[in-house]
Order: C-alpha cells, then sequence, then structure tokens
C-alpha cells in the first residue's frame, strides 16, 4: 500500500460560511482551523495546502466561559523597549475590530510559516450578518448543531 500525497491539480477548494452567533471562541476556532488545514478531507496532505475557505459573520456575537471576558488578556508588543500592551478581550469585543477575537484563535491553532500564513488566507471574518462573497455559492455549516457544548449558554457570557 503506498501513501497518498494530494497533487495541487487534484484538490478541490469548497466555500463554507458559520454564523458565530452564540459560539463558544475555542470550539469555535478549532473546528474553522480543521476546515482551513483539510484535515477534515481523506486526501489531507500535510504539506498541501488542500483545506476549504471559510467564511465567518457575526463574529462580534461569540461567547467566553467562564469570567474570560474580563480575564483574558491579549498581548501585544510596539517594537520599543518595555512597549508592552494589553487588552481584556471584552475590551476587544467592545472596541473597533471585534473579528480579531476570532482571526487570532484560528491563527493561533494553525502551523507557523508560509503554509500556515497561505491557509489563514482562506480565512474570511465579518464582525456583521453579512459579507460580500455571495457569488461562491457558500455552504452553511451548524457548528452549535455538532456537539452542545459549542454553545453552553450555562456558563457562557454575552458580550
Amino acid at each position: 500500500m503506498k501513501t497518498y500525497s494530494a497533487k495541487p491539480s487534484e484538490i478541490e477548494k469548497k466555500w463554507f460560511v458559520i454564523d458565530a452567533e452564540g459560539l463558544v471562541v475555542g470550539r469555535l476556532a478549532s473546528l474553522i482551523a480543521l476546515r482551513l488545514r483539510g484535515k477534515h478531507k481523506p486526501s489531507f496532505t500535510p504539506h498541501m495546502d488542500c483545506g476549504d475557505n471559510v467564511i465567518v459573520v457575526n463574529a462580534a456575537k461569540v461567547l467566553f466561559t467562564g469570567d474570560k471576558l474580563k480575564k483574558k488578556i491579549y498581548y501585544r508588543h510596539t517594537g520599543y523597549i518595555g512597549g508592552i500592551k494589553e487588552r481584556t478581550a471584552g475590551a476587544i469585543i467592545e472596541g473597533k475590530f471585534p473579528e480579531r477575537i476570532v482571526e487570532k484563535a484560528v491563527e493561533r491553532m494553525l502551523p507557523r510559516g508560509p503554509l500556515g500564513r497561505r491557509q489563514l488566507g482562506n480565512l474570511k471574518v465579518y464582525a456583521g450578518p453579512t459579507h460580500p462573497h455571495e457569488a461562491q455559492q457558500p455552504e452553511a455549516i451548524d457548528i452549535g448543531a455538532m456537539n452542545p457544548k459549542n454553545t453552553n449558554y450555562r456558563t457562557a457570557k454575552a458580550v
């Protein structure tokens, strides 16, 4: 038996749309990363970009479990000495670009390097309910119906 390795001409990419309203961030990001890498396909090849294109809408309405809205801190550095900056997850979601929460969560689940950056380019995240990719005819995926913990209303805090 030989190991299968997909060639660029054999790779078929589909478009999927996910409504993130009421979904827990980490669980959503792990399923998006799985789709972007292509690990859900039997023709998965680790060194090729065989994943699908994913559109996420309503990213501003994602949920965090526990006290993560207040306690989860995102750090960045300005490049200057002592230039570390921090913001809480709640401050980012209430800010100008709430979709960055989902983008960063997915980015940190993809491999680092040229392949991971190319796969991250297949992710489109929008804070509101509309997106400009209707021409691609994306299929809708209901992440909340896959597992009841994906929409855990008991412990998740609405934004």
